[in-house]
């Protein structure tokens, strides 16, 4: 059923611990049991399993659930032992997990969406549920009545949530790339504001309520930091990935920010460092270095007799140029551009080497991850995927090796 794969040396990337087959489909989350050398897993092939790692070194279901739909995300609170299961069917499952993790309890079925639950929080502090769904919608239920308390529509699917439990905020990225922050009450809600900033659907959120930073990442293969608690709507963008960021995690004691992408790319930022904020591209109809025409201004084309060119913008000033104009590419990471990337001429001979050290580091899954999970106090990672497997890694050398506090768990 798993692997024992090697003993932990010490080397600065991530090390592959162990690796856990058996599941017939793609597993949707996995997460580490804290305290405990354990993983919950849940899956298209419609299982919950509680994996226990024994003797030998490798990892076997101590439980093997099976539901009436397929399972898409979970919530798990350690302390009480109890896990919410998302499934395809709208519905979210709760039960209740003995304390030797051999034994689980059904305890409620909650009617949340009227399709696919795409993620979920439990609040033990306020006994809600807060879950989004593909039908295009977040609700917020009593886990103590299983009644229903509120909804919210959106205009695309909502694909993933993070939720405030002091204030009740809830953030929600949807489909349509944006994340909106509401203020949810008992019967009641208010939405604060949307955040727009990528270009492609929201995959995946981190709220980390010390610093007050709201982390995305989307399908345009970008992660954003939104700095919620500055109040002055600043934003860091970060481009690594050559796919599609489904899985993030920010380490408040190191300030790193770790994320995953669907090729199995892995990277960490390092937040402890001065960063600027990318531009915002300008609007032109003709070059603003050489002042050429774009093609769609016929006027100026006319008039100059010449042939419109292409427009494209230089990442460090924002300015609309022609190709002759940027024809340099280099890194900038202090912006977040970790791979060369266009730059005008002007802005590319002001660029010293040491802007180009770089400010993260990039390893290899090895395997499509959709959801990861870490456990700082240990240096453990968990990554699964539509592959089937999960894969749990020593991250230690990689994030650093005092993180026993000051990690905000989901």
């Amino acid at each position: 059923m798993a692997a024992e794969i090697h003993s932990r040396p010490q080397t600065a990337r991530p090390i592959l611990l162990n690796k856990i087959e058996g599941h017939s489909d793609a597993v949707n989350a996995a997460v580490l049991i804290p305290k405990e050398d354990g993983v919950i897993t849940v899956s298209e092939d419609r299982t919950i399993r509680v994996w226990l790692k024994r003797d030998s070194g490798q990892y076997w279901p101590s439980i093997y659930h099976t539901v009436s739909s397929p399972c898409s995300c979970m919530s798990y609170h350690h302390d009480s032992r109890r896990i919410f299961i998302g499934q395809d069917n709208g519905a979210v499952v709760e039960f209740l997990i003995s304390e030797d993790f051999n034994k689980m309890n059904h305890v409620k079925t909650y009617p949340a969406h009227q399709n696919r639950v795409s993620d979920m929080v439990f609040s033990l502090e306020s006994e809600w549920v807060v879950s989004t769904g593909h039908d295009k919608s977040v609700s917020w239920m009593c886990t103590q009545s299983g009644s229903m308390l509120g909804r919210h529509y959106f205009t695309a699917w909502a694909s993933c949530l993070q939720y405030d439990h002091d204030t009740q905020h809830a953030f929600v990225g949807d489909y349509s790339g944006q994340i909106t922050l509401l203020k949810l009450e008992k019967q009641t809600y208010s939405t604060i504001t949307t955040l727009k900033g990528h270009e492609g659907s929201i995959a995946t959120l981190w709220w980390d309520p010390v610093q007050r930073l709201l982390f995305s990442g989307a399908s345009d293969h970008s992660v954003i930091m939104w700095d919620i608690g500055g109040r002055k709507g600043r934003t860091l963008l970060m481009q690594g990935h050559h796919e599609r960021v489904q899985a993030i995690r920010y380490l408040q004691l190191t300030r790193q920010l770790v994320s995953c992408s669907a090729d199995g790319g892995m990277a960490v930022w390092n937040m402890d460092t001065q960063r600027e904020e990318a531009p915002q591209w300008l609007d032109s109809d003709s070059c603003q270095k050489c002042e050429q025409p774009f093609f769609w201004n016929i006027k100026q084309m006319w008039d100059t007799k010449t042939m419109g060119l292409r427009q494209h913008h230089c990442r460090k000033c924002g300015n609309a140029v022609c190709g002759k104009c940027s024809s340099k590419r280099t890194t900038f990471p202090i912006m977040g551009f970790e791979f060369p990337v266009r730059v005008c001429d002007a802005c590319f001979d002001t660029i010293k080497e040491e802007d180009r050290t770089p400010l993260a580091t990039f390893h290899e899954g090895k395997h499509n991850i959709a959801h990861m999970d870490m456990d700082p106090s240990r240096g453990l990672m968990v990554t699964c995927g539509s592959d089937r497997i999960v894969k749990i890694w020593d991250v230690t050398q990689v994030v650093g090796c005092s993180l026993a506090t000051g990690f905000s768990s989901r």
